[in-house]
């Protein structure tokens, strides 16, 4: 018997989700590129290529595209885009050791709960009182993983911020800009695509810090290089296939989906990055992970109108 063909929106969804394997490397391979290149070097090469790449797939809009697009998503996005990108390859790139950039990532990956969270203020998803205790899950999972081997006390968890506040902070920021990102472009994009000039943009910015910056020149060894390609490549298609999504797929199901990124994340990381985490490190990753069951559960069937609205 054969299987009957996906839908459209079944199909952009799918493709959604795809950018959850390739963002699941991300984070060791930031941190990786960070040490051969310097954080905001190796930043703005990474998005440099990834433009490069992204750019030879889709071609920059038009002049007349981008006056067509809503200033909402052209603007609005844009901004949000970009303050992400730099907020996320910073936070990893300046982790004091590779350890402390498998918690950054993690915290990185509430926004997955905090998408969900802003779809049903934005009234793209029907508030269910099931969420609420799958994000809350997903916090107390980042709890755990960023106080480490310390007991669980407010200060243990305040003094191991304040070993590296900027990192964290702007793991955090981070975590707070993606789900702003995904809704508004969610509801204001119309099938317009302005991620080429997205991550211009976003390299445009690295390079002026560096040029400021006290970064030692570039560096190009082969395992640099190496790293260099896989990692743009990886960023490229990731978003490509995540802005697809955003554009013709189904939000709720997507950010549902990323749940599970954290897992493979951390899995890679401790395989890439040669570390070895904390049990309460592991015990967090599960706890986001139940929060995403959690979240899947109350999300699974939703109502008509809400696949109406998701649906685009």
């Amino acid at each position: 018997m054969s299987t009957p063909p996906l839908v459209p929106s079944q199909r952009a969804t799918l493709i959604g989700l795809s950018a959850v394997l390739c963002w699941s490397a991300l984070v060791s391979l930031f941190r990786s590129v960070a040490e051969h290149l310097g954080a905001i070097g190796g930043a703005a090469c990474v998005f440099s290529l990834s433009a490069f790449l992204v750019t030879w797939r889709f071609g920059l809009p038009r002049a007349t595209q981008l006056k067509a697009m809503h200033p909402a998503y052209l603007l609005g996005c844009g901004l949000l885009f970009v303050l992400n990108e730099i907020a996320f390859s910073l936070s990893l790139g300046w982790a004091s050791h590779r350890g402390q950039t498998l918690e950054l990532g993690m915290i990185n990956y509430l926004w997955p709960s905090l998408t969900l969270v802003m779809a049903t203020v934005m009234g793209l998803q029907r508030f269910r009182a099931g969420l609420v205790p799958g994000v809350l899950l997903s916090m107390a999972g980042i709890v755990l993983v960023v106080k480490g081997d310390n007991a669980l006390s407010l200060a243990s968890l305040w003094a191991n911020v304040q070993s590296n506040p900027l990192a964290y902070a702007l793991a955090l920021c981070a975590a707070c800009l993606w789900p702003c990102y995904s809704v508004v472009s969610k509801r204001y994009t119309q099938g317009a695509n302005a991620l080429p000039a997205f991550l211009w943009a976003v390299a445009a910015v690295l390079w002026i810090k560096y040029a400021l910056s006290p970064e030692p020149p570039l560096r190009f060894t082969l395992p640099a290089l190496l790293q260099l390609g896989l990692l743009s490549g990886l960023t490229a298609l990731g978003y490509s296939c995540w802005d697809h999504g955003l554009r013709a797929g189904n939000l709720t199901v997507m950010a549902v989906g990323s749940y599970f990124t954290p897992v493979l994340s951390a899995l890679v990381g401790t395989l890439w990055l040669q570390v070895q985490p904390s049990w309460s490190f592991w015990q967090g990753v599960l706890l986001v992970t139940l929060g995403s069951l959690v979240c899947w559960w109350y999300t699974r069937s939703p109502a008509p109108a809400d696949i109406k609205k998701l649906a685009g």
